[in-house]
């Protein structure tokens, strides 16, 4: 059995090194943790609310996106991605830009702090399980993740339009 498995990572990776080992024990990490929250959630009595209010979803949307930037790419978290990167410059307004270093568990882990759309998964289930444990503590984080989120959007907004300004004068 390990040897088709191998053989089917081999064939899968066509000569580059992909972790695949690696990314099913971090996926084994994640499933063991949503399957974690729903034992405690029974354990303890509480219930996923029935259905999720359209204002709560794009909270979530916003501080989900907020979140996963901030934890991938802000500078401030750069010692809780430093294990797995190395530091390559800047890549945008307050964002790093760094390269995964290390090979499996610490090559897959590097790709999943660095990439905010791959923690954004992360992130959402913690926001969800929030909703779970602690709604209202949780709102007030999202809404205050959501107008950082708002705020970065209107700072890149400004900058812009002060270049616009500078470049028609």
């Amino acid at each position: 059995m390990t040897n088709t498995l191998r053989k089917e990572e081999r064939a899968y990776e066509n000569g580059t090194d992909r972790p695949l080992g690696s990314y099913l024990r971090i996926l084994t990490v994640y499933g063991g943790a949503v399957a974690g929250l729903v034992g405690l959630g029974r354990l303890i009595g509480v219930r996923p609310p029935e259905r999720i209010a359209p204002l709560d979803l794009v909270l979530m949307g916003l501080t989900t996106h907020r979140m996963s930037r901030t934890l991938s790419k802000d500078p401030v978290t750069s010692p809780l991605r430093a294990p797995f990167t190395r530091y390559a410059g800047v890549s945008g307004p307050a964002e790093l830009k760094e390269e995964v270093r290390g090979h499996g568990v610490k090559h897959a882990v590097g790709e999943l702090v660095t990439c905010p759309f791959c923690l954004a998964q992360w992130v959402a289930t913690a926001y969800a399980a929030g909703m779970v444990f602690a709604p209202g503590l949780t709102r007030l984080a999202g809404a205050t993740m959501s107008a950082v989120a708002v705020s970065d959007w209107l700072q890149l907004a400004y900058a812009r339009l002060m270049k616009a300004t500078e470049e028609g004068s």
